[in-house]
């Protein structure tokens, strides 16, 4: 009962401040949470995740990281890394695509039973190794999220009829460099976690890690080469927000591809 609570208060939490971010609220006025800048909602829902997430994630015999138990620690550590830059950086907008993708992600871990899928307990180099991933691909995340609302403000800036979301975004010069911002500190981590891979792992490029190792490779040079081409050549716009997708789909594939593949469709852990 207080664990169903707690997710449908944390679901509530999320949409509702997305919702009002949307509409460009500074303070909610009415009801239990009056007076509340919605960013304010986003703290509060991530702190209940974490408390559910964890619950499910650690286990006696070791990580329990099924697919819908990855997906929702990604979108708790995806929201935990947004908040944080939030403070010191005009990205609250994000909160629009990033808050809703954490209540849905919470929510098919609580209400879609699968088998779990231990992952038995590892050293501290295999540890460094998924944490670097986990967080690389978060960081992916945002980047990806501000490219969509990167595209969406330059279509409708040079359509000349700019909805008043976009209207509320900072200029697209601002957007553009909080997009490599997070680009360049997406490739630390994404370079970490190929490092401890390599050094690590016995085989990286063993039957069962061939594909997540390519396709993570084959991110890690679409980034290389947009951060490469916004230095030498000033790269922006329509390359920038092409070549961050087109990564983001190669991590994603990496990452969640197999797991979707054996987990769901072939019903195999």
């Amino acid at each position: 009962m207080i664990h169903t609570l707690i997710n449908n208060l944390t679901i509530i939490s999320y949409l509702l401040s997305a919702f009002l971010i949307a509409k460009n609220k500074n303070t909610i006025h009415t009801g239990l949470f009056q007076h509340l800048h919605p960013l304010t909602l986003g703290w509060i829902a991530v702190l209940l995740h974490t408390t559910t997430v964890t619950q499910q994630l650690f286990t006696p015999e070791g990580l329990n990281l099924n697919f819908f138990t990855a997906g929702s620690l990604v979108s708790n550590i995806l929201v935990w890394l947004f908040l944080l830059a939030a403070l010191t950086r005009p990205i609250d907008k994000l909160a629009i695509a990033i808050f809703p993708i954490a209540a849905l992600m919470l929510g098919l871990q609580n209400h879609i039973e699968i088998e779990p899928q231990i992952l038995a307990n590892h050293a501290w180099q295999m540890n460094l190794h998924i944490l670097t991933s986990i967080i690389a691909f978060s960081l992916f995340n945002i980047a990806a999220f501000q490219a969509v609302l990167l595209a969406i403000q330059d279509h409708q800036l040079h359509s000349h009829r700019p909805h008043k979301l976009v209207l509320s975004l900072p200029p697209l010069q601002t957007m553009e460099l909080l997009l490599f911002q997070m680009i360049g500190t997406g490739m630390l981590f994404l370079s970490g976690s190929l490092l401890s891979g390599f050094f690590f792992l016995e085989d990286l490029f063993a039957q069962h890690l061939a594909h997540k190792t390519i396709l993570s490779l084959l991110a890690w040079v679409v980034f290389g080469i947009l951060l490469s081409g916004r230095i030498r050549y000033g790269w922006r716009g329509k390359k920038a927000i092409r070549g961050t997708i087109i990564g983001f789909i190669f991590l994603t594939l990496a990452y969640f591809g197999s797991k979707l593949a054996l987990e769901l469709i072939l019903q195999r852990v």
